[in-house]
């Protein structure tokens, strides 16, 4: 991994060098994180209810829990980030990560299952995207776009990587056993590198952006486009979990393989990745209104596809890269919309209240997917209901388009 060129200064415009080893390091602990506190999940929880007689909706549940927890816990973790850096909250949530997949790992009730997954939420709020996000901003702005597209590459790779690896080791282990493995692999790369390369000095906040004379974070938090921000990328991200995790059962019950469905979730994190790349060029040439619109409603085209689209499994697989590709461009579009409307000096703060509903979105959509596929008779109905949701979202982001009296440059 190159370093970025250096250009800005703790205000964004002066001589600081930026710290070599954060972006490889991030890049490394992203596709970790997720690929096993996440990506895994999906993979095992048809043998975890196999094996143990827990309801489906049980042990979807307590996953919904842990993104629950991070969703609230985040806003907390974000100011925290503002004000000392990166380094303790995510080495320590890196500790908290391999503790919490060790019990879930050896969980003997649904009690202490719930209870791992309480400790994984609070180590998502930690270590995921949104701490990596406040430290890249602080340290690389005004060039962050590019150091967050390289992070979300990686990151993109997490269910490339774990997916399919998961599904191998659970082919020859327990799923308890497998999350033993995976938990050893995630001490072994996450707690050293985010206790070695975020040791860089914390760079203090940039000057306010003058949005609006008087505007502050508070007033910012309270305007309607960033109520209308809040309320599209809620309902995009309900989906785009849905997705995520409905898509193995979909496959399933058309009567493919786990290891088919691994490999179709697996190759959609490929797609984020490819769709990663292409955010720098769409957001030269967008507006952020434009741009959250589009992707959103692209969002629920290709949940549409997924919903109607039974075979073959090439097809399948294409639309799942496809649709991994929008849904990476969508990471990269929430980790920009604050910076997008309202800089960089109250990032952590902004992007935390932002992240608590999208985040708690994507905590309920697990077993809010489950139940709704049992009611509607199916996961096909269930991707048509999330394809309109979609189309709902796209529409309320019509609405986050900022009055200014002059534009904002994009930091």
């Amino acid at each position: 991994m190159t370093e970025l060129n250096t250009r800005g200064a703790s205000t964004g415009t002066g001589d600081r060098s930026r710290p070599r080893a954060v972006l490889p390091a991030l890049c490394a602990t992203q596709i970790t994180s997720w690929g096993i506190v996440y990506y895994a999940f999906p993979v095992l929880n048809p043998q975890i209810t196999a094996d143990t007689g827990w309801p489906v909706g049980a042990t979807t549940g307590a996953f919904s829990l842990a993104l629950l927890v991070s969703a609230f816990a985040g806003i907390r973790v974000g100011r925290i980030i503002d004000h000392g850096g990166p380094r303790t909250v995510m080495t320590a949530g890196s500790v908290l990560g391999v503790l919490s997949i060790l019990t879930v790992a050896a969980a003997p009730n649904l009690t202490v299952f719930f209870a791992g997954w309480l400790l994984a939420g609070f180590a998502m709020a930690a270590t995921f995207y949104q701490p990596a996000f406040a430290a890249i901003t602080r340290w690389w702005a005004p060039d962050h776009v590019r150091a967050l597209t390289i992070v979300t590459l990686a990151g993109g790779l997490a269910s490339t990587l774990f997916a399919p690896l998961t599904a191998v080791l659970a082919d020859h282990l327990s799923w308890r056993t497998t999350y033993t493995v995976l938990a050893l692999i995630l001490a072994a790369v996450t707690i050293p590198a985010h206790a070695m390369a975020l040791k860089a000095p914390w760079p203090p906040a940039p000057p306010p952006l003058p949005v609006r004379a008087g505007e502050s974070a508070a007033a910012a938090a309270h305007s309607r486009p960033f109520w209308m921000l809040a309320a599209a990328l809620t309902l995009s991200a309900f989906t785009v979990s849905a997705v995520v995790v409905a898509l193995v059962p979909l496959l399933l019950d058309r009567g493919y393989t786990t290891s088919e469905a691994a490999w179709a979730l697996g190759l959609g994190g490929a797609g984020q990745t490819l769709g990663r790349t292409l955010y720098a060029a769409l957001a030269r040439r967008t507006g952020a209104t434009a741009r959250t619109v589009a992707l959103i409603a692209l969002a629920g085209l290709t949940t549409a596809a997924l919903a109607s689209v039974p075979g073959p499994y090439a097809l399948l697989i294409a639309l799942s890269v496809t649709a991994g590709m929008v849904r990476g461009n969508l990471t990269l579009l929430q980790a920009t919309a604050i910076t997008d409307r309202w800089g960089t000096t109250h990032y952590g703060r902004l992007s935390g209240l932002l992240a608590a509903p999208t985040t708690a979105a994507s905590a309920l959509a697990p077993f809010a997917g489950a139940a709704l596929a049992a009611q509607l008779g199916g996961y096909p109905p269930l991707f048509g209901l999330l394809a309109l949701i979609s189309g709902i979202a796209a529409f309320l982001a019509f609405g986050t388009q900022l009055r200014r009296t002059e534009p904002l440059r994009l930091r």
